[in-house]
């Protein structure tokens, strides 16, 4: 006998005999009310325990093999293989599996052929129902792949080849959906069943993403080379992972947006009269053999469903981010190991020792009266291929000394001193004035042209000089401009002039 179904607030319950029992809606048979078991339906389509028996024996990865191939072999023969196929099929794959024993091995069966043992073979998955032959009304002998069969292959190579983690927006749109309040007021109940859809898929990605850290953690583990090491950490785990799914899920904020949709549920759905009425009216319109209460309950499981599932999001989350840093601390620890047990000259460094350890066995080197011939040990030279400038030099510490003060007291001699030293030092400088001094100095007025050649450099002063006339050529303080003969004639060899103690490409001198 179905008892109706009471609304208990957010936990609603099936109530047989005063004790409480969980509603599921879906394990609710039309008949009756007795929940349909999983293995009972399960069991009933593969007619028995031998359909996942050759899956979980000693001779699991032959099976698993003959099965991949047989499968793919019948995507392509939708009318069937035939008989004499599927046995070389098996045959081959026997080839490759030397190790697998019968279940009743006998003297005739271990003395057989490969093709003898694959006939067996196969009448072994037809009897598990992995393999049917249908009667046929001629001679020919087919064999199709089951299609429970196909589906269960299916799942194992996507369990083998698992696809990239990845992250998208199916949370952040749960979010989004429970904070439109359009939507809650129009479509309550079509909005609880996005959210539902959203939410199970988010999950199922975050499942995803803690599985592919655990598979990164194991490669990262299983590496016994550098290359090996760092190809994992750069070429998988940041441009599959980290950089992609990761740091989707970092941007998304979920800690700052669930609480709020988890409040959402329980304040403007569940504890709201006029969207429980709608969602309620909306189930009904759906099914309408479905009595009241049996509505209301179904609308407050799925609240409950949604809210639990949400709250779910975020443990999962910290365990992603403790898996990731777990990763990054492994390979750092791996990448470590292996620069200290790897390469060439730590190899020759161990056989060294060990050559030692065994000429020395029982005794302590030190303690040893005379040393037996050791093995040369043979150690790369060291160079700089860039010399003493590709290292770092540390800067040069000079130890304080102590400074001498000056006197507080001038007298007239130290300002005269001064003052010659400064006109010394003002003399000397190469300034546009000293430049302007030394045309106004040239014989001619304004618009005289005086050349290179003819420029009186008799002394040092007057070398200083020159530099100083060059130097300050172009700038705008200069009483005077040079002209080079090499810009008006630009493919001749230009002409030199030879001053005093120097060389120089011939020019011309004009007074402003």
């Amino acid at each position: 006998m179905c008892l109706p179904v009471k609304a208990m607030g957010m936990n609603s319950a099936l109530r047989f005999s005063g004790v409480p029992c969980p509603l599921d809606l879906r394990a609710i048979r039309t008949a009756g009310c007795a929940p349909v078991l999983l293995s009972t339906t399960l069991f009933q389509e593969t007619r028995g325990t031998a359909f996942f028996r050759v899956l979980a024996g000693k001779n699991a990865p032959f099976y698993v093999d003959v099965l991949d191939a047989l499968e793919r072999e019948a995507v392509d023969r939708p009318d069937g293989m035939a008989r004499e196929e599927a046995i070389l099929i098996i045959a081959e794959v026997l080839e490759r599996h030397p190790g697998i024993a019968f279940e009743e091995e006998t003297e005739t069966s271990a003395a057989s052929s490969p093709r003898e043992r694959g006939r067996q073979l196969l009448d072994h998955l037809i009897q598990s129902r992995w393999l049917e032959e249908p009667p046929r009304r001629d001679w020919r002998r087919t064999v199709h792949f089951d299609a429970h069969g196909s589906t269960l292959m299916a799942a194992l190579r996507k369990m083998a080849w698992p696809d990239a983690a990845v992250f998208t927006d199916k949370l952040i749109a749960v979010c989004a959906l429970l904070a439109d309040e359009v939507e809650l007021l129009s479509r309550p109940w079509q909005v609880v069943e996005n959210c539902l859809s959203n939410v199970r898929a988010g999950l199922n990605e975050l499942r995803a993403m803690q599985k592919s850290v655990q598979r990164l953690t194991r490669r990262q583990l299983e590496e016994n080379t550098l290359k090996g090491n760092l190809a994992v950490v750069f070429d998988d785990y940041s441009e599959q992972f980290s950089h992609a799914c990761y740091g989707e899920l970092v941007r998304a904020r979920l800690p700052l947006r669930l609480p709020e949709a988890v409040r959402r549920i329980g304040v403007r759905l569940a504890d709201d009269g006029g969207a429980m009425a709608d969602m309620q009216t909306e189930v009904l319109r759906r099914n309408p053999a479905m009595s009241a209460e049996t509505a209301q309950a179904k609308v407050r499981n799925a609240l409950d469903e949604l809210a639990s599932l949400l709250e779910a999001v975020l443990p999962m989350a910290d365990e992603i981010d403790r898996r990731t840093a777990d990763f990054t601390r492994r390979s750092l620890s791996r990448f470590r190991y292996l620069q200290d047990v790897t390469g060439e000259r730590r190899g020759e460094v161990r056989v060294f020792f060990e050559a030692v350890n065994g000429l020395l066995a029982g005794r302590r080197l030190s303690h040893a009266p005379d040393l037996p011939d050791l093995p040369a040990l043979r150690l790369p030279e060291a160079r700089l291929p860039a010399g003493l400038d590709s290292l770092y030099a540390p800067p040069l510490r000079r130890a304080p000394v102590e400074q001498d003060a000056f006197e507080d007291t001038v007298d007239d001699d130290d300002r005269e001193s001064g003052l010659r030293d400064m006109q010394r030092s003002l003399r000397e400088s190469l300034s546009v004035q000293r430049a302007n001094a030394f045309v106004r100095a040239l014989p001619g007025g304004k618009g005289a042209r005086i050349s290179s050649g003819e420029l009186p450099l008799a002394d040092e002063r007057g070398f200083s000089d020159l530099i100083a006339l060059l130097l300050h050529s172009q700038s705008s303080e200069a009483r005077y401009r040079l002209e080079v003969e090499r810009e008006a004639e630009e493919t001749s060899t230009p002409a030199v002039d030879s001053l005093p103690g120097c060389v120089v490409e011939r020019f011309s001198v004009i007074k402003k």
